[in-house]
């Protein structure tokens, strides 16, 4: 009984890590936007060379889902993309309050986070703004915070599965 008791403690502090850490990107997302959007007023300028060629702010309003697909320009079709991402979100923060190892959380915190602050560019612009490029790095998408933490959050879930599997193999029956 003490173990389930641990075990069940466990998993809830790895699920309020998650949920931090969604929490944590979505501020760090919608906080570099403000700057970007308000301070800075890129989306005036348009661009601003940092480190010309490898990376610079560039702006870019994304009417689709990554890299621009599936553009949504009407507004049931940025609900649509809206509901999929709160869905989405949904499904992971449930997979979150039963994630088992601290990768799992991490992954799924970073992926909600992200969704949600592509959520609210949505919400309130009715685009989502991106304004990272690194383009002089044979990479030609133009992407955000949120975006980031979504790809990075995709690959830490690659790495649990693939470790968990190296895991599964050397346990003992």
């Amino acid at each position: 009984m003490a173990r389930l008791f641990t075990r069940r403690r466990g998993k809830a502090r790895l699920a309020w890590f998650g949920f931090a850490l969604a929490a944590l990107v979505i501020a760090l997302d919608q906080i570099t936007k403000h700057v970007m959007l308000r301070v800075v007023d890129l989306d005036r300028i348009g661009r601003i060379e940092v480190l010309d060629p490898w990376f610079n702010f560039s702006m870019v309003w994304n009417r689709g889902v990554s890299f621009g697909l599936f553009a949504a320009d009407s507004l049931w079709q940025r609900l649509v993309l809206v509901g999929f991402s709160l869905a989405i979100s949904g499904f992971l923060a449930v997979w979150l309050t039963r994630a088992e190892r601290p990768l799992q959380a991490i992954a799924f915190g970073l992926i909600i986070g992200g969704a949600l602050g592509n959520v609210v560019d949505r919400l309130v612009y009715g685009a989502v703004a991106d304004f990272l490029d690194f383009s002089g790095l044979y990479f030609p998408y133009v992407f955000n915070v949120a975006d980031a933490a979504i790809s990075i959050g995709v690959a830490v879930l690659l790495l649990d599965l693939l470790l968990d599997r190296d895991r599964s193999r050397t346990r003992p029956l």
